[in-house]
Protein backbone atom coordinates (compact mmCIF):
# COMPACT_ATOMS: atom_id res chain seq x y z
CA UNK A 1 0.00 0.00 0.00
CA UNK A 2 1.52 3.53 -0.70
CA UNK A 3 0.28 6.30 1.29
CA UNK A 4 0.58 9.43 -0.33
CA UNK A 5 0.77 13.22 1.87
CA UNK A 6 -1.75 15.69 -0.12
CA UNK A 7 -0.11 18.51 -2.19
CA UNK A 8 0.52 21.88 -0.63
CA UNK A 9 -2.48 23.05 0.59
CA UNK A 10 -2.64 26.83 1.06
CA UNK A 11 -2.52 27.02 5.11
CA UNK A 12 0.83 25.26 4.51
CA UNK A 13 2.33 28.70 2.73
CA UNK A 14 0.97 30.81 5.61
CA UNK A 15 2.38 28.12 8.32
CA UNK A 16 5.78 28.22 6.62
CA UNK A 17 6.49 31.99 6.14
CA UNK A 18 5.02 32.49 9.87
CA UNK A 19 5.37 29.28 11.55
CA UNK A 20 1.48 30.64 13.12
CA UNK A 21 -1.37 28.87 12.42
CA UNK A 22 -3.09 30.73 9.66
CA UNK A 23 -6.66 30.34 11.22
CA UNK A 24 -8.02 28.39 7.97
CA UNK A 25 -10.02 25.63 8.21
CA UNK A 26 -10.26 23.12 5.71
CA UNK A 27 -7.63 24.96 3.31
CA UNK A 28 -7.82 23.99 -0.34
CA UNK A 29 -4.70 23.45 -2.71
CA UNK A 30 -2.20 26.42 -4.42
CA UNK A 31 -1.20 25.84 -7.83
CA UNK A 32 1.91 24.30 -6.71
CA UNK A 33 0.11 22.30 -4.63
CA UNK A 34 -2.11 21.12 -7.73
CA UNK A 35 1.24 20.73 -9.69
CA UNK A 36 2.74 18.31 -6.73
CA UNK A 37 -0.71 16.17 -7.28
CA UNK A 38 -0.27 15.81 -10.94
CA UNK A 39 3.41 14.56 -10.09
CA UNK A 40 2.32 12.13 -7.30
CA UNK A 41 -0.03 11.01 -10.08
CA UNK A 42 2.69 10.05 -12.49
CA UNK A 43 5.33 8.31 -9.95
CA UNK A 44 2.15 6.55 -8.85
CA UNK A 45 1.60 4.95 -12.21
CA UNK A 46 4.24 2.60 -12.16
CA UNK A 47 2.92 0.73 -8.90
CA UNK A 48 -0.37 -0.53 -10.39
CA UNK A 49 -2.69 0.98 -8.14
CA UNK A 50 -6.21 -0.47 -8.31
CA UNK A 51 -7.90 1.49 -5.61
CA UNK A 52 -7.66 5.14 -4.09
CA UNK A 53 -8.44 5.99 -0.96
CA UNK A 54 -8.56 9.61 0.63
CA UNK A 55 -9.44 11.58 3.35
CA UNK A 56 -12.43 13.90 3.64
CA UNK A 57 -10.14 16.89 3.64
CA UNK A 58 -10.58 19.21 0.76
CA UNK A 59 -6.79 19.37 0.55
CA UNK A 60 -6.57 15.49 -0.17
CA UNK A 61 -9.73 15.06 -2.21
CA UNK A 62 -8.28 17.73 -4.24
CA UNK A 63 -5.13 15.60 -4.59
CA UNK A 64 -7.23 12.43 -5.14
CA UNK A 65 -9.22 13.82 -7.98
CA UNK A 66 -6.03 14.75 -9.58
CA UNK A 67 -4.28 11.07 -8.70
CA UNK A 68 -7.85 9.39 -9.74
CA UNK A 69 -8.64 11.52 -13.24
CA UNK A 70 -4.33 10.35 -14.01
CA UNK A 71 -5.32 6.77 -13.20
CA UNK A 72 -8.82 6.25 -14.25
CA UNK A 73 -10.09 5.10 -10.44
CA UNK A 74 -12.61 6.05 -8.50
CA UNK A 75 -12.46 7.38 -4.58
CA UNK A 76 -13.14 6.08 -1.44
CA UNK A 77 -13.52 8.21 1.05
CA UNK A 78 -12.41 6.77 4.61
CA UNK A 79 -12.52 9.68 8.08
CA UNK A 80 -9.83 7.13 9.67
CA UNK A 81 -6.86 8.29 7.63
CA UNK A 82 -7.82 12.20 8.61
CA UNK A 83 -5.25 14.55 10.06
CA UNK A 84 -4.96 14.47 13.55
CA UNK A 85 -6.98 17.57 14.90
CA UNK A 86 -4.24 20.01 16.47
CA UNK A 87 -4.14 23.23 14.42
CA UNK A 88 -7.00 25.39 12.72
CA UNK A 89 -6.54 23.33 8.74
CA UNK A 90 -7.32 19.82 10.86
CA UNK A 91 -11.02 21.61 11.21
CA UNK A 92 -13.28 19.82 8.16
CA UNK A 93 -15.96 20.45 5.72
CA UNK A 94 -19.51 18.89 6.49
CA UNK A 95 -20.01 16.27 4.72
CA UNK A 96 -23.06 17.95 2.59
CA UNK A 97 -20.80 20.32 1.64
CA UNK A 98 -18.18 18.16 0.01
CA UNK A 99 -20.92 16.04 -1.52
CA UNK A 100 -22.06 19.44 -2.91
CA UNK A 101 -18.36 20.18 -4.14
CA UNK A 102 -17.79 16.40 -5.22
CA UNK A 103 -21.48 15.06 -6.50
CA UNK A 104 -19.23 12.18 -8.42
CA UNK A 105 -17.60 10.98 -4.37
CA UNK A 106 -19.50 8.71 -2.40
CA UNK A 107 -20.09 10.49 0.99
CA UNK A 108 -22.93 8.84 2.12
CA UNK A 109 -20.95 6.67 5.05
CA UNK A 110 -19.41 9.91 6.35
CA UNK A 111 -21.23 11.50 9.48
CA UNK A 112 -22.09 15.33 9.04
CA UNK A 113 -19.35 16.29 10.91
CA UNK A 114 -16.51 13.79 10.67
CA UNK A 115 -13.11 15.47 12.52
CA UNK A 116 -12.27 15.74 15.55
CA UNK A 117 -13.22 18.24 18.11
CA UNK A 118 -10.66 18.14 20.31
CA UNK A 119 -6.74 17.78 19.62
CA UNK A 120 -5.74 14.17 19.23
CA UNK A 121 -3.28 12.30 21.02
CA UNK A 122 -0.49 10.61 19.92
CA UNK A 123 -2.09 6.90 21.35
CA UNK A 124 -5.11 8.09 19.78
CA UNK A 125 -4.25 8.65 16.38
CA UNK A 126 -1.96 5.38 16.40
CA UNK A 127 -5.38 3.48 17.50
CA UNK A 128 -6.73 4.74 14.62
CA UNK A 129 -3.86 3.98 11.81
CA UNK A 130 -3.99 0.33 13.11
CA UNK A 131 -7.71 0.37 12.93
CA UNK A 132 -7.43 0.97 9.11
CA UNK A 133 -4.24 -1.15 8.48
CA UNK A 134 -6.52 -4.09 10.14
CA UNK A 135 -9.52 -3.77 7.80
CA UNK A 136 -7.36 -2.88 5.07
CA UNK A 137 -5.24 -5.99 4.99
CA UNK A 138 -8.71 -8.13 5.61
CA UNK A 139 -9.45 -6.97 0.98
CA UNK A 140 -7.90 -9.04 -1.54
CA UNK A 141 -6.51 -5.84 -3.13
CA UNK A 142 -5.14 -3.89 -0.42
CA UNK A 143 -1.28 -4.09 -1.28
CA UNK A 144 -2.54 -2.19 -4.67
CA UNK A 145 -4.09 0.44 -2.78
CA UNK A 146 -2.81 4.21 -3.04
CA UNK A 147 -4.28 6.95 0.65
CA UNK A 148 -4.02 10.24 -0.13
CA UNK A 149 -3.49 11.25 3.90
CA UNK A 150 -1.85 14.24 5.95
CA UNK A 151 1.34 14.20 7.37
CA UNK A 152 0.49 13.34 11.38
CA UNK A 153 -1.60 9.74 10.02
CA UNK A 154 1.60 9.02 7.80
CA UNK A 155 3.87 9.92 10.48
CA UNK A 156 2.33 7.43 13.07
CA UNK A 157 1.38 4.83 10.46
CA UNK A 158 5.07 4.88 8.94
CA UNK A 159 7.19 7.16 11.55
CA UNK A 160 8.36 8.63 8.30
CA UNK A 161 7.85 12.42 8.09
CA UNK A 162 6.72 13.58 4.13
CA UNK A 163 6.83 16.60 2.60
CA UNK A 164 3.95 17.45 0.36
CA UNK A 165 2.53 14.72 -2.25
CA UNK A 166 5.66 12.12 -1.38
CA UNK A 167 4.42 8.93 -1.65
CA UNK A 168 5.92 5.94 1.06
CA UNK A 169 5.39 2.22 0.72
CA UNK A 170 3.51 1.47 4.47
CA UNK A 171 4.53 -2.25 5.24
CA UNK A 172 1.98 -3.20 7.75
CA UNK A 173 3.78 -5.96 9.53
CA UNK A 174 3.41 -9.44 8.75
CA UNK A 175 1.62 -8.82 5.83
CA UNK A 176 4.30 -6.51 3.23
CA UNK A 177 6.98 -7.71 1.46
CA UNK A 178 9.22 -4.21 1.88
CA UNK A 179 9.26 -1.12 3.85
CA UNK A 180 10.91 1.02 1.22
CA UNK A 181 9.67 4.11 -0.76
CA UNK A 182 9.44 4.57 -4.16
CA UNK A 183 12.42 5.72 -6.04
CA UNK A 184 13.11 8.91 -5.75
CA UNK A 185 11.27 10.37 -2.47
CA UNK A 186 13.70 11.43 0.29
CA UNK A 187 12.95 12.36 3.92
CA UNK A 188 12.49 15.78 4.92
CA UNK A 189 13.09 15.53 8.27
CA UNK A 190 9.85 15.50 11.21
CA UNK A 191 8.83 19.25 11.80
CA UNK A 192 5.43 18.80 11.04
CA UNK A 193 4.78 20.20 7.34
CA UNK A 194 0.91 20.07 7.30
Amino acid sequence: MILVRHGEGLWNTHFHLSRIDAAMADPVLTETGRNQARLAAERLEEHGIKRLIASPYRRTLETAVIIAERLGLDIEVDPLVRERCAFSCDQGSPASALARLWPEIDFSGLEEIWWGRRIESQASIDRRSRTFADAMVRTADWQLAAVVSHWGFIRASTGRSLGNAELVRWTISGHDAADQRPRGQQNRGSEKNE
